[in-house]
């Protein structure tokens, strides 16, 4: 039965490490980021033009190194949900929750009974059916995850109560929405944008859930460690990419007429 390497590193306390896969939808890639340590990809569908198709490469390429897949959905509805999770998908990521009843009806959709009704199919997460279904459920409930993001104004300030929804595992704040929401678009270290972060650490450690959001310095991961986040999204394929080309055309500065 799959365990989840995420849900593992979270419950002995220990940071989640996440690249995102947002650009180039291929298995290759998410192999590399699986041998270079990390552990999970964040499988972006919201803002991509991936097909299921690749997602679900990517999801296989990610398992068979050990690697955790979670799968930022399109914000669409049930089947959007149920897809990743039945490719293989160790969690999913739900983005742009406007609301308590919204958090608690997807929530549902990834849960099954009594949690939620997600249907029960017979794909990849079921072994192709060789997996009883008491297993199946049982583990499904336990080693993967239902995750939304924080990205609103209003949502942060309903956060104590969708902490709360049982089924829902964490969350995620989307810092640059977030500005977006409090009308101070782009300003990811305003007061509004901290005091929001504080607001949501606090939540979920007084309900058992954990969260996470983006760090990329070593400065910032230990603050937002140090506040409670064991989930992080530490850049991906884009950033390794022109970072590497950049870095190699630097080589040659100084050099010719």
């Amino acid at each position: 039965m799959a365990t989840s390497r995420i849900l593992a590193r979270i419950r002995e306390g220990r940071p989640a490490r996440l690249a995102s896969l947002w650009t180039v939808p291929h298995w290759k890639i998410v192999e590399m980021m699986a041998l270079a340590g990390f552990d999970g990809v964040w499988i972006e569908m919201e803002h991509s033009d991936f097909t299921w198709e690749q997602m679900s490469q990517a999801i296989l390429a990610a398992r068979a190194h050990g690697m955790d897949a979670m799968v930022r959905v399109p914000r669409r509805g049930y089947t959007d949900i149920i897809r990743p999770l039945e490719a293989g998908a160790a969690g999913v990521l739900v983005p742009q929750i406007t609301s308590v009843a919204e958090a608690r009806e997807f929530t549902r959709m990834a849960r099954f009974a009594p949690l939620g009704w997600r249907g029960i199919g017979g794909s990849v997460d079921t072994h192709y059916g060789r997996i009883s279904l008491p297993e199946y459920v049982e583990n499904a409930q336990q080693e993967t995850f239902c995750a939304l993001m924080i990205e609103r104004r209003e949502v942060v300030e309903e956060i104590e109560t969708i902490a709360a929804i049982e089924g829902m595992d964490g969350v995620f704040v989307g810092p640059v929405d977030l500005s977006q929401s409090y009308n101070i678009l782009g300003q990811t270290g305003h007061s509004l944008i901290e005091a929001a972060i504080e607001r949501v650490a606090a939540a979920c450690a007084a309900r058992g859930k954990w969260w996470g959001t983006l760090a990329s310095t070593p400065e910032a991961i230990r603050r937002r460690f140090a506040q409670g986040a064991r989930f992080f999204m530490l850049g991906g394929e884009v950033e390794a990419l022109t970072s590497g080309f950049r870095a190699a055309l630097d080589r040659f500065e100084g050099i010719g007429p």
